[in-house]
């Protein structure tokens, strides 16, 4: 299921394999965000051809409510309902009713919610869940857990990570016990919490070890805490987790966290900020980020990098772009959004190839500098 290929001599970035019924999975990976079953301006063609997407992730929070479970069901599953015959991770959608904390109870049986929608009321539990999660077929399901606030007192996180623990084995349970719908295999991650506490941390990555989960995520991070604070927890935390597992650590982030992240031992990612970025113009390259809409493209009537693999880079006068921003014209978000999903691709691609000929450990700390730099 996941074979752990190589890891740097100098950090703890490591390359694998990770094997699905839709297809492989070569890690590191960015994982483009599709919440409700489409990544937002890239259609399925582009994403597979152009982007070269490996996997992408959709969200059963959003997912049930609308379409719902049983058009879901008639349509085959995510998969058909989308035409999209790759890897699918479906998040369990605990992040989205930690963000409805105005809106939302937490019990033990569950999490109790009111929907963004129209406001009527729905209970997720860590079985019905798994439920959900088995109509949609994704190749990899999350269990439902609780994201706590950062900051958050000690208490409070002590308890809400025992809740997770509590929710992940009968989450675990429901897996073991159900079967999947469409002929196909699928896989459950468990979700390590703690917070920034480093003894808590250590306490839940081997309790969802001891479940035996096919992989495991660390959740709770990228909530609003100090950059250097994610980085130090992501690399104790890694150090807690089996090595033949793959490690995601959710909801993260700018290229230069990844390349960060991946140094610490990271094997897997995702986050919205690449299309949501570009839909507000911002763009990311090799040589660091653009901000289309600033005048000082206007009369630049060249191309962005004729040696960089997307369209945008290659084909169009960055005036041109400029132009469609201050045009409000639908293309450029679409221009924009596969720009930034082919250059996070191609950096774990290049963090990936980097890793197994061991020259990542003299690359990553330069080209975190790169990326994130403004032209």
């Amino acid at each position: 299921m996941f074979k752990l290929e190589k890891t740097s001599s100098y950090t703890k970035a490591r390359t694998g394999i990770l094997t699905t019924d839709h297809g492989t999975i070569q890690t590191p990976i960015f994982m483009p965000v599709g919440t409700v079953g489409s990544v937002k301006a890239v259609n399925q063609d582009d994403l597979a051809n152009k982007v070269q997407a490996q996997i992408i992730l959709g969200n059963t929070y959003h997912l049930y409510l609308r379409p719902g479970n049983d058009i879901m069901k008639d349509a085959g599953g995510l998969h058909s309902f989308m035409r999209w015959d790759r890897p699918i991770l479906t998040d369990s959608g605990g992040y989205q009713i930690f963000s409805l904390s105005d809106n939302r109870k937490l019990e033990e049986k569950g999490a109790t919610f009111k929907s963004h929608l129209d406001g009527s009321k729905h209970l997720f539990t860590p079985e019905n869940v798994v439920d959900t999660q088995r109509v949609l077929g994704s190749d990899i399901m999350m269990i439902l857990d609780e994201c706590p606030p950062y900051p958050a007192d000690r208490s409070y996180v002590e308890e809400s990570m025992g809740l997770t623990h509590r929710w992940a084995k009968r989450g675990r349970d429901a897996f073991l016990d159900s079967s999947p719908l469409y002929g196909h295999r699928q896989l459950q991650f468990g979700i390590v919490q703690g917070g920034t506490h480093k003894e808590l941390r250590k306490e839940s990555s081997e309790f969802m070890a001891s479940l035996d989960f096919e992989g495991l995520a660390i959740g709770g991070l990228s909530v609003g805490e100090p950059t250097d604070l994610l980085y130090e927890i992501t690399d104790f935390n890694t150090d807690h987790l089996p090595e033949e597992k793959p490690r995601y650590l959710m909801g993260v982030g700018t290229p230069a966290n990844l390349l960060q992240c991946v140094a610490r031992g990271v094997d897997m990612f995702d986050c919205v900020m690449p299309t949501r970025n570009a839909r507000n113009g911002m763009i990311f390259t090799r040589n660091g980020k653009i901000n289309l809409r600033n005048a000082k493209w206007k009369h630049h009537h060249k191309a962005l990098d004729a040696g960089f693999p997307s369209d945008l880079c290659q084909s169009y006068k960055m005036s041109y772009l400029h132009h469609l921003f201050k045009a409000n014209e639908l293309l450029g978000l679409e221009l924009a959004s596969k720009q930034n999903l082919t250059f996070y691709l191609w950096l774990m691609k290049t963090a990936r190839q980097k890793i197994q000929d061991d020259t990542f450990g003299t690359w990553f700390e330069q080209m975190s500098e790169t990326v994130d730099q403004k032209i």
